[in-house]
């Protein structure tokens, strides 16, 4: 597999979008998302797609933003969201970036297996170094997490193997390429709809107040048929490379 970023082969974004398929249905209605992929043509340096055979079978996204101010002192508890929302903000003042978080890597689910999660992680790593920066963020989405939604990610976080990597497979590709868990961030993703949106997204009935637990979440939706509204709070990991 070979690895090119978007600015290399900007023929190549129309591709991109089949690996959307690799997600959940309600994983797609983050708004805040469209900050980022709407405008994807500044992230071109930011945006990589591996090729096997004239076929993008992988994509990775970053984004650059800045802290160091008062109000941006640490990491966002709002992880994705706020990450986004702050390079968002960082390009209509004409702030200068001095970070870079991952945003997503996704592979077709038919090449899953093969080890290439390491392969565009380190392919990450590797063009956030070569723009000049020295670590890279990442608000990591645990991939074994969604088995047993209602474990706190606290808990779920602390877990090792013998050997001292993560028990989750996700966080432990990002481990064994040298990356340290920094801390949760709770409130990481907010996807909210109506009953009609939900049940559209997942097939569930939604129909009953209290909380669901949704195939592919990481924490069962909060329901509320009076407002006629649900919403999900997804909690990620952030990690960290440094080099």
């Amino acid at each position: 597999m070979d690895v090119v970023t978007l600015a290399q082969r900007p023929d190549l974004e129309p591709r991109l979008w089949d690996l959307t398929r690799a997600w959940p249905q309600f994983m797609l209605h983050d708004p805040i998302g469209d900050l980022y992929y709407a405008n994807l043509q500044r992230w071109g340096e930011h945006t990589l797609l591996g090729i096997e055979n004239g076929q993008v079978i992988t994509r990775g996204f970053s984004i650059a933003f800045a802290m160091g101010d008062e109000d941006r002192a640490e990491l966002p508890s709002s992880g994705w969201d706020r990450v986004v929302h702050w390079s968002y903000l960082d390009t209509l003042s004409g702030r200068e970036p001095t970070e870079v978080s991952a945003l997503e890597i996704a592979i077709a689910p038919e090449h899953r297996g093969r080890g290439l999660a390491a392969v565009m992680v380190r392919a990450m790593v590797d063009n956030v170094a070569r723009m000049g920066y020295r670590q890279l963020f990442a608000p990591v989405r645990p991939s074994a997490k969604h088995l047993e939604p209602a474990t706190p990610m606290e808990e779920y976080v602390r877990r090792v193997r013998p050997d001292g990597l993560p028990e989750d497979p996700w966080m432990r590709v990002h481990a064994r390429l040298g990356a340290e868990v920094l801390s949760v961030c709770p409130r990481s993703m907010v996807i909210a709809g109506t009953l009609s949106d939900w049940r559209s997204w997942t097939g569930l009935p939604f129909d009953e107040p209290g909380t669901v637990e949704v195939p592919g979440a990481l924490v069962p939706v909060h329901v509320d048929l009076v407002q006629d509204h649900a919403v999900y709070v997804e909690p990620n990991v952030w990690m960290v490379h440094r080099w």
